[in-house]
């Protein structure tokens, strides 16, 4: 079974032993194959040469996203269904923006107007300014034109704040694939209502895959970043070669337990 298509449907469970060698070459390395076929499951067997444990995680795909939209409308079209593979870039699914588009227009409108009043307040501003210094304006003038400079000016960065925030709605409303993959999950239709923040789709890379275990505060002083796994799928009882990439140094959010993520070093052949 190949993990590309498995993983999105129910992750595996799997069998970890950690071969961690306190001595090198060829003795050591025979050593270490003949009693990681005699280590029974949970069993922790020390010898002069290595130290093994068995212990049971999930593998998963190392990058995936779920994805979701900040708009709440309907669904126009999905364009993707589980299992098609995708480039980054490609469209996904489009919600209904006939609504940001029309406010789109509009403050497309209100910009130029700003625009507009910005510049004749700018021009006033200069004027009276050059007059104040003549002598041939008031202080009172002078205040007043400029309260209304910096209220037209006030008025044209609203509207293009406003400007940008439809822009982003609107990039919302396309949503694209952020990363080339496989879509692993479709959670919504064509009709549907989609809202802010809930899954839509799901979808992974699979060029790279790791496996999360959790170890007991006994054991994982015995691991370490760049240490050797092998890996066993227990279903098919096919072995993989796995490299611990990531240790927590806290087990206080997940009882007692320890975090290690190893990357799997040949994905394709699980």
């Amino acid at each position: 079974m190949k993990l590309s298509i498995a993983s999105y449907l129910k992750p595996f469970i799997l069998i970890l032993t950690f071969a961690l060698l306190f001595s090198c070459g060829d003795k050591a390395t025979k050593a270490e194959e003949n009693s990681i076929l005699k280590v029974s499951v949970y069993q922790v067997e020390k010898t002069a040469t290595n130290t093994l444990f068995e212990v049971s995680g999930t593998v998963e795909a190392e990058k995936n996203a779920n994805i979701s939209t900040r708009l709440m409308g309907e669904v126009l079209k999905v364009s993707v269904k589980i299992g098609d593979k995708v480039r980054q870039g490609d469209l996904l699914l489009s919600i209904n923006s006939a609504d940001l588009k029309a406010k789109k227009a509009q403050v497309k409108a209100q910009i130029s107007q700003a625009n507009s009043a910005f510049i004749n307040a700018k021009k006033d501003y200069e004027r009276f300014t050059q007059l104040f210094k003549e002598k041939s304006a008031t202080q009172k003038e002078l205040d007043n034109i400029t309260t209304n400079f910096e209220q037209a000016k006030a008025g044209l960065e609203a509207a293009k704040q406003m400007q940008n925030e439809v822009g982003a709605n609107l990039a919302y409303a396309d949503i694209k694939a952020p990363f080339d993959g496989i879509i692993t999950g479709k959670f919504i239709n064509n009709g549907d209502l989609a809202n802010p923040g809930i899954p839509l789709l799901s979808m992974e890379n699979n060029s790279n895959y790791l496996v999360k275990t959790y170890v007991n505060e006994n054991q994982i002083g015995q691991i370490k970043n760049g240490d050797k796994v092998h890996v066993v799928i227990k279903s098919s009882n096919q072995q993989l070669m796995g490299i611990v990439s990531e240790i927590s140094i806290s087990s206080k959010d997940s009882g007692g337990l320890y975090l290690v993520k190893i990357k799997l070093s040949k994905p394709e052949k699980v």
